[in-house]
């Protein structure tokens, strides 16, 4: 067996130069190409499985070979008319940094093999807390994305509780100890329920509480669940931002009552939660601040890229408690260590993007991105809504709403107008124009608009439109 002998430095340089040029050649055609996949899986996998060769290949050719094999397989979801999912492009400076920090490949759980990293992340933390309007106090964790948030978030709310029934779940475990009750409306998001499921309490232990269409809890009800067994240590989640409809919960209203119960608050705000950042939409999120976690992502409206989230808790001391470690080669310092703060130990540096983007747009520009995005989200569910064979099932509160097309013929019943929902979105996609997906909501199938991308515009809206009117006629 031949041992691979070093490269130079200079090795970087094709490789690197071929991808920045796929890369700028993709993002400038985004405008212009399918906006859905043009390839379907069996033939990217026979295109990508290849038989291991023996020897390396030359890094560039890796390079081309893979572009070429993942042609039609890339989805435009970095353009602006995706309206699928809650997907966000990324703005330029956080590709650029997010390219850096792969070159840079710190290892940021702990500050002495990445010390600029750390710092980025110290600042980058209190930028966020500051732009989405949280306690400055609270403790922060940069995780993969809203998944992890909750699980960090959780954590910390498992510790607390459980902390002042005089339980050590770091040392004990959950063997013996309390049972957590949760509290949650039927429409939150399946983040939440793997979250439980990971950190051990069990989806045995959650409650649905009394909800209106969009999945907003009633504080009555709220107020009834907590009565039911006053001495359970109890996890209420609110959501700013309904995933479906985009529907934020009262907060005013339903955390006093929460509070009053000694329970343990924590909101889900995947994107609500950057409504903060607009004069506009912040009323939404009044009372939001006496809540005791927050979890969101970066790579939906702050236009990160993949994979970034943030955990915030409002007791630091929960948080670090259920999250540190120590070990005796670490080095101490001055400077804050992530691992004290996340579930990760050795993790990518993921502040250097979310720290560029928000230098880049400033609050300003983050406020712009999300009225921008309402707007254009309020424009296509009204307008695609008023044609022919379309309906409005939620409009938009903020970047999130709900159409559903109907069966024309007579005597069409609820089976047929879903049929017809999913073939008009088929047909959508089959298009190009755009990329939109369907879902069940309370038992109807529906058509999902939601609005995320910097980029998306009022001639994006229009071009969707005419293509929709161009589908149904």
């Amino acid at each position: 067996m031949r041992i691979p002998t070093p490269r130079p430095a200079s090795a970087f340089r094709k490789p690197l130069s071929a991808a920045l040029d796929h890369a700028l050649a993709h993002l400038g055609n985004l405008d212009r190409a399918p906006v859905g996949p043009s390839t379907d899986i069996a033939t990217l996998r026979a295109r990508l499985n290849r038989p291991l060769a023996d020897e390396g290949t030359a890094s560039e050719q890796v390079i081309a070979d893979l572009v070429a094999d993942v042609e039609g397989g890339i989805l435009g979801s970095a353009g602006s008319r995706f309206y699928a999912w809650v997907i966000g492009g990324s703005v330029p400076s956080a590709v650029a940094a997010d390219w850096l920090t792969s070159a840079w490949d710190q290892n940021a759980g702990h500050h002495a093999p990445a010390p600029a990293a750390a710092v980025v992340e110290e600042v980058a933390g209190q930028w966020l807390k500051e732009i989405l309007g949280l306690p400055s106090q609270a403790g922060f964790a940069l995780v993969t994305g809203c998944q992890m948030a909750h699980v960090t978030s959780l954590a910390a709310a498992r510790q607390g509780l459980l902390a002042r029934r005089g339980w050590d779940v770091e040392q004990h475990g959950l063997y013996g100890a309390p049972p957590i009750r949760i509290l949650c409306s039927e429409l939150r998001h399946e983040t939440f329920d793997r979250a439980l499921r990971l950190l051990g309490m069990g989806l045995v232990n959650v409650t649905y509480v009394s909800s209106d269409f969009s999945g907003r809890i009633s504080p009555p009800a709220l107020e009834e669940a907590l009565a039911r067994d006053p001495s359970a240590p109890t996890i209420v989640l609110l959501q700013a931002g309904e995933l479906n409809t985009g529907a934020y919960d009262d907060f005013e209203a339903l955390i006093p009552i929460a509070k009053r119960h000694q329970a343990w608050v924590h909101i889900d705000g995947a994107f609500g939660l950057w409504a903060a950042a607009s004069p506009r939409y912040r009323h939404l999120l009044k009372g939001i601040s006496l809540a005791d976690s927050w979890a969101t992502d970066g790579h939906k409206w702050l236009n990160v890229p993949y994979d970034c989230g943030y955990a915030f808790v409002a007791s630091a001391e929960s948080l670090r408690t259920a999250m540190t470690h120590e070990a005796a080669y670490l080095t101490e310092g001055d400077a804050r260590n992530p691992l004290d703060w996340t579930p990760e130990w050795s993790r990518r540096a993921r502040a250097f993007p979310t720290y560029a983007a928000l230098r880049e747009l400033g609050k300003n520009g983050v406020a712009g991105i999300v009225e921008r995005c309402c707007h254009c989200a309020h424009e296509l569910v009204m307008q695609i809504g008023s044609l022919p064979g379309a309906e409005v099932i939620a409009a938009p509160i903020i970047n999130q709403g709900l159409l559903r097309f109907l069966d024309p013929r007579s005597g069409a019943t609820d089976v047929d107008h879903d049929r017809r929902t999913d073939e008009v979105i088929a047909q959508i996609v089959a298009s190009g124009e755009a990329f939109f997906g369907g879902t069940t909501c309370r038992d109807r199938r529906v058509m999902r608009v939601s609005v995320c991308n910097w980029q998306t515009s009022e001639q994006d809206v229009e071009r969707v439109v005419k293509a929709v009117r161009k589908i149904l006629s």
